[in-house]
């Protein structure tokens, strides 16, 4: 699995867990929209923190991850999190949620929908 694979997997992961696992869409949809995202951005962060740091182990190596432990392993990191950010946004944004209201499709003003 490559890096950018992983952070796929890993963003639509966490946002398909918040949306459709009972227990984590109750306790996820009483927040806020912006604070959503911020519980979203931090565990993107922690996770992405967790991958580098056992790439620094070597643990992750049978995975085909190869993140090295200076500069460019670190810059590698960042833009592997933009990507796993941007998965996690579109993926939840799309994916049914319990306060959502269905809006009407171009209700007409004559109809008679009594």
């Amino acid at each position: 699995m490559s890096a950018e694979s992983l952070s796929l997997v890993a963003g639509t992961v966490l946002s398909l867990t918040f949306s459709y696992v009972p227990g984590a869409r109750s306790w996820f949809e009483r927040f806020e929209p912006e604070i959503k995202r911020l519980i979203m951005l931090v565990l993107l962060v922690i996770t992405a923190c967790i991958v580098y740091g056992l790439s620094c182990l070597g643990w992750v190596s049978e995975w085909g991850i190869s993140l090295s432990c200076d500069r460019s392993g670190l810059l590698g990191l960042i833009e592997q999190l933009v990507i796993a950010i941007i998965a996690n946004q579109s993926i939840y944004a799309i994916s049914p949620h319990k306060n959502r209201k269905a809006r009407p499709v171009n209700p007409s003003p004559d109809s008679n929908l009594t």
